[in-house]
């Protein structure tokens, strides 16, 4: 009876991160996949990164302070300047980027692949009024590996566009403990956080929504 128990428990479980709870536009949905224990100790691992590389905030090339705060965590971290959008293997307080925390690859190595780590782990801090336009993530050497993204927090309306950013575009909520895979057909795609729900979850202290985003950097 044990056995068939942990045998039930594992099929579940690799069916969980097998299948989408859904899909939109080739954007692949895993609503509330990471349980509420672990996304506690996903936060306090990013503790570990903010405490090495201090949240900033970015300007735009054409100079605007972009209003989401971020750090990163792996071999490189994503940044922009005037000099325009790229990776960097330093924080702009000249020390190298921290480790990506093991519950944040794990989750890489069981919905992407356990044989190819992310080279970097983009933190997106928004609070409220924060958000981010529509844009594609561009700045990697290689599409064939997807981008996988991780909401920690309050809800966030995410708006999902085409290759070109122009047409028509559909909107669905992102809750916490929820993660999107954007391969494929939606590698390219444009997609944007238009704003975020305060007050929708109690896992950050201060509110307001963290956005991991884990990307394959070098070819």
């Amino acid at each position: 009876m044990y056995l068939l128990t942990l045998l039930r428990s594992y099929f579940n479980n690799m069916h969980k991160f097998n299948t989408p709870t859904l899909t939109v536009r080739n954007f692949k949905i895993f609503k509330e996949i990471i349980e509420p224990a672990r996304q506690s100790e996903i936060v306090s691992s990013l503790r570990e990164v903010v405490r090495q590389a201090p949240m900033f905030s970015p300007l735009t090339p054409s100079g605007h302070k972009m209003t989401v705060r971020m750090t990163s965590a792996g071999k490189y971290g994503w940044y922009s300047d005037a000099l325009g959008y790229r990776y960097v293997d330093c924080h702009p307080g000249g020390k190298p980027w921290p480790a990506i925390p093991p519950l944040i690859l794990d989750l890489w190595r069981k919905l992407v692949s356990d044989t190819r780590d992310p080279d970097c782990c983009l933190v997106n801090y928004y609070q409220d009024g924060a958000k981010m336009g529509l844009h594609q993530d561009k700045d990697e050497a290689d599409f064939q590996w997807p981008v996988l993204s991780i909401s920690l927090g309050d809800d966030a309306l995410f708006r999902i566009g085409n290759i070109e950013r122009t047409g028509k575009t559909e909107s669905v909520w992102l809750n916490s403990g929820d993660v999107v895979i954007m391969g494929e057909a939606a590698r390219l795609a444009h997609h944007g956080i238009d704003r975020i729900k305060m007050g929708t979850s109690r896992l950050l202290d201060k509110g307001g929504r963290i956005n991991l985003t884990l990307r394959v950097v070098d070819a």
